[in-house]
């Protein structure tokens, strides 16, 4: 079932062009198509686009210019959720959205995330870094608060946790952040996280874990579990696998070079044939595309709110935003994750 359509026939009005100031901002003065399609983010307080544009391309694989067609496309659509983070291109990621939010006056339509512990000047979360991180980012951003601050616990995972959480406590109360959420943290540590809350720590109310058809573990064991049980919302970043998901990537000569080129090399196996092969198919049943397809599987699953979505390209937004729109049947969302498995 198609609850939007998008395509080229959005119907977002923009202001005229100045044809004399070719790169003026076009600020989106219009209602998005889906504007009116919003979840709550668990227990945040928050609503959010069932999918959140993920900026990790920005200012590294994606310019300034390209990357403001990405988020006034993404607006066009009804979206309201940005998510960046300290370390995606050492803070240029940040500055990008800033200026974006500035020139079209949209900060207090968007829902900003932001995940913070990786930053090079300010890693992990210990107090004194923590501070410096978050002022850092409402630097780059040029905003005041940070609605769902993430915490990056990838690069550190001994720092005591009451002590990260009396931190946060204090730039909550200062105002600098709305809810919190968390990114690498252990079943083990949340659930540790939780004891805390109860004694008056801030609560961690939403996680971001790399997720999807192809990556179905960590999540899918005692991660899972606890989310479900503190009623945790759930954010899956990595939703297409670097874009294998996409259904663009399917011979090994034709991928690209460096890193990213190994990973999506790495999928060309017999299992990521047959997971394409599903996509294939429930893409032929519901005419939309592969990645909206990925994206959909993901939105069916227990806990998952809204999916972390990273593009390239303006034209791949149509696409990605499609995956909001198409509800699965139980006998499709079973054939992909059968598929998967």
């Amino acid at each position: 079932m198609r609850l939007f359509s998008v395509g080229a026939g959005a119907s977002a009005e923009r202001a005229p062009h100045d044809a004399e100031h070719p790169s003026a901002p076009i600020p989106i003065v219009g209602p998005g198509i889906g504007e009116s399609i919003r979840v709550p983010l668990g227990e945040t307080g928050f609503d959010t686009f069932p999918l959140m544009l993920g900026a990790a391309e920005f200012g590294w694989n994606v310019d300034l210019e390209t990357s403001h067609g990405i988020l006034d496309r993404y607006v066009e659509f009804g979206g309201n959720a940005i998510h960046t983070a300290d370390g995606f291109s050492g803070g240029r990621s940040e500055h990008i959205i800033g200026q974006w939010l500035r020139s079209r006056g949209r900060r207090d339509r968007t829902l900003l995330s932001v995940r913070i512990g990786a930053h090079a000047d300010n890693p992990g979360l210990g107090s004194v870094n923590l501070v410096r991180a978050v002022e850092g980012s409402l630097t780059r951003l040029g905003v005041e608060r940070i609605d769902v601050l993430y915490l990056d616990a990838t690069l550190d995972r001994t720092t005591n946790l009451e002590d990260t959480l009396a931190t946060v406590e204090w730039l909550t109360e200062a105002g600098k952040i709305g809810a919190l959420g968390a990114f690498g943290l252990a079943p083990e540590r949340l659930v540790e996280a939780r004891i805390l809350a109860s004694a008056g720590y801030p609560r961690i109310q939403v996680i971001d874990s790399p997720y999807n058809l192809v990556r179905r573990q960590p999540f899918e064991g005692n991660l899972r579990l606890v989310a479900g049980a503190q009623n945790l919302a759930v954010t899956p970043s990595h939703a297409l696998e670097h874009g294998f998901l996409s259904g663009r990537h399917r011979s090994k000569a034709l991928t690209s070079r460096g890193v990213r080129g190994e990973q999506l090399r790495g999928h060309l196996n017999r299992r990521g044939t047959k997971i394409l092969k599903a996509l294939d198919q429930v893409a032929a049943e519901l005419d939309v595309p592969v990645a909206a397809v990925s994206v959909a599987w993901l939105l069916a699953q227990r806990t998952v709110a809204a999916p972390i979505v990273n593009t390239f390209a303006t034209e791949h937004v149509d696409e990605l935003m499609q995956g909001a729109g198409v509800s699965l049947s139980r006998v499709q969302v079973a054939d992909l994750t059968r598929a998967g498995n």
